[in-house]
């Protein structure tokens, strides 16, 4: 501090120091510094001696005055920042000049600061000073420090990736939370709710509207997508544009060509569906990427790699197919669903677009149109055709049964006809025939078993086929449809999202779990259907059973908690706590409510035995 004002040539330390070396009057050096370097008013001089009598020490009134005239120089500096006269930034500039060389005094930092801030653009050698030293450049506004992150992306690197793991570990916790319902679950809040979340604000402000800062995160979010394959990164990239739209910080999204394309998606993630007018909006984007500017469909595939779009593309393909099945269409003569399957395959193939830089749309098996999805359309109406022929024989039984019953009202002198063996066969025909008349789902099944073994898109299908199925309570392809699940999706167990998704609707509709045969389906074929267990699935399968213990058999629980107990020291303290707290739940509910109250003896209760008054 000292160094800084003798370089400016205010007599600081060193010259006190040495004024009061090499002379023989001290009191007198003193007295002449201080009136060297005091307030030079001659006004001042008589008041002085009275703020002495007061007790005033001079360094308190010496300091009041300073905070004024720094208070009133920042209002000045802002008030030239605001003029739109062209010598307003020559103006700053030259106060910068003089303020600068005592930015690191402590008192005076906010001077050189407001400056920084205030120029449109600060010079080289500040930037220089700035970043070499760490408290300047943490002490620097946000709108300096975006112009020293310009020119060094190590620094803003630094910035950002402590922002980066955090959002990926809040969206993680986030699929093991304890809350089970689908009120509460991981797509429950709306798009604008989650860009309401710190790290989305902290990037956007950092960002602010410099295009180079908003393609370096990206760039971030490309790499740490390629190496982690975490999809979570493909929402950050989406939100972070949208956050920006909310800002109107159109500088930056006028510049990416993935804007309007991803402010559609936007709102039908929002509705939580994809409606004929924004299908061809999206398909119009989609088909107008041009010859040579290809690499846009990289983050085009991120963006529909979200989770949030594929959720809400995978359940507009659920709605559709009853609705195509009602009106006897082909699923692929539905455009609106040929699209969604378009678009679910480019988002399914982004980390191979990104990583092998190939920017081409993915080639989508022509039987997923043609067969897989006819094939799931079948199971619902087999189901319905079954269901009716239950229906009509429980007609025809009762009809009979009621034929029968008044036949033996008639009057006893009238013999009934006997009837011939012919119409005895006839009546008993249909009881005979009960399990033929049903369709035969076995090759429908296999093709759906072989066809879910070679293709990633038909499983990510299926998945959610299963959530469809479990959402409307259909209980019978449940049961068709576990095992294959189990059998040929085995990567679903991996995928926490799709698992989180499943443990919530199942909890929700817990009333399906009453039945132990799908309860069998559910646990063996699917949920256990693999040898070992990763720790956050074993927390999901705890957290399921802990949200529906009280709907299972007593065999089923018996097995299932079995199943769940950790078996090796190397299990997480959360899945020994979640099994802990578990299993004194189900203790408590399998407790009589008083064990300690014994019914009551006979011989306690001598009028049980005494008879009951007859009515008058």
């Amino acid at each position: 501090m000292a160094k800084a004002l003798e370089d400016m040539g205010i007599a600081g330390k060193v010259f006190l120091q040495e004024a009061l070396t090499n002379t023989t009057d001290p009191l007198g050096a003193i007295e002449e510094f201080q009136q060297e370097n005091s307030i030079l008013l001659p006004s001042l001089q008589p008041a002085l001696p009275l703020l002495d009598l007061h007790g005033l020490k001079r360094i308190d009134f010496h300091q009041s005055v300073f905070e004024v005239l720094r208070d009133r120089l920042l209002s000045r500096i802002a008030e030239i920042s605001k003029d739109n006269q062209d010598d307003a930034v020559e103006k700053l500039e030259a106060i910068l000049e003089k303020s600068f060389p005592l930015i690191k005094i402590d008192s005076l930092l906010p001077v050189s600061m407001c400056l920084l801030k205030s120029l449109p653009k600060v010079t080289e050698k500040y930037i220089t000073a700035l970043t070499k030293d760490p408290q300047l450049y943490k002490a620097c506004p946000i709108e300096v420090k975006r112009q020293i992150w310009q020119k060094n992306q190590t620094m803003f690197g630094d910035e950002v990736l402590p922002l980066l793991t955090q959002y990926i570990k809040e969206k993680e916790d986030s699929l093991l939370t304890s809350e089970c319902v689908v009120a509460s679950n991981f797509f429950s809040p709306t798009p604008k709710v989650r860009r309401q979340a710190h790290v989305v604000k902290t990037l956007t402000d950092m960002i602010g509207k410099n295009i180079r800062l908003y393609d370096m995160v990206l760039q971030f979010l490309r790499t740490l997508f390629l190496k982690t394959h975490n999809v979570h990164y493909c929402s950050l990239r989406a939100e972070i544009l949208m956050a920006l739209h909310d800002l109107e910080v159109t500088e930056v999204c006028s510049v990416d060509p993935c804007y309007k394309f991803t402010w559609c998606l936007d709102a039908c993630i929002r509705e939580h569906y994809v409606d004929v007018k924004r299908a061809r909006e999206l398909q119009v984007f989609l088909d107008g990427v041009r010859k040579g500017h290809e690499q846009v469909l990289g983050d085009l595939s991120m963006i529909l790699c979200d989770p949030f779009a594929v959720n809400t593309m995978l359940w507009s393909v659920m709605k559709i197919l009853p609705d195509i099945t009602s009106k006897e269409i082909l699923p692929r003569d539905s455009t609106e669903l040929k699209l969604l399957i378009r678009m679910l395959a480019l988002g399914q193939s982004a980390w191979d677009i990104i990583k092998k830089q190939v920017f081409k749309e993915p080639k989508v098996d022509e039987e997923i149109s043609s067969k897989f999805l006819p094939c799931l359309m079948s199971l619902g109406v087999v189901e319905q055709i079954n269901m009716t022929r239950t229906k009509v024989k429980s007609l025809t039984k009762t009809e009979a049964e009621t034929t029968e019953a008044s036949k033996t009202t008639e009057p006893t002198n009238i013999k009934p006809k006997k009837k011939s063996s012919r119409a005895k066969k006839t009546t008993e025909e249909p009881s005979a025939s009960k399990n033929t008349d049903e369709v035969d789902l076995t090759p429908t099944l296999t093709f759906i078993t072989k066809f879910l073994m070679k293709d990633q898109l038909g499983r990510i299908l299926m998945m959610w086929f299963t959530l469809h199925l479990v959402k409307h309570k259909r209980k019978t392809q449940l049961l068709e449809v576990l095992p294959i699940l189990g059998k040929s999706c085995k990567e679903c167990l991996t995928d926490g999202v799709f698992v989180h998704t499943l443990v919530a609707h199942f909890t929700t509709y817990s009333d399906l779990l009453t039945d132990d045969n799908l309860c069998l389906h559910l646990f063996t074929k699917l949920l256990f259907s693999t040898k070992t267990m990763k720790d956050t699935q074993h927390r999901q399968m705890l957290r399921f059973v802990t949200g529906v213990y009280h709907k299972l058999p007593a065999t089923r629980l018996k097995t299932v908690m079995t199943k769940l107990e950790p078996k090796s020291t190397k299990a997480s303290e959360h899945v020994v706590q979640l099994h802990s707290t578990l299993k004194d739940k189900i203790n408590l509910m399998q407790v009589p409510a008083n064990p300690s109250e014994k019914p009551p003896s006979p011989k306690s209760q001598p009028l049980l035995g005494v008879p009951t008054p007859a009515p008058l």
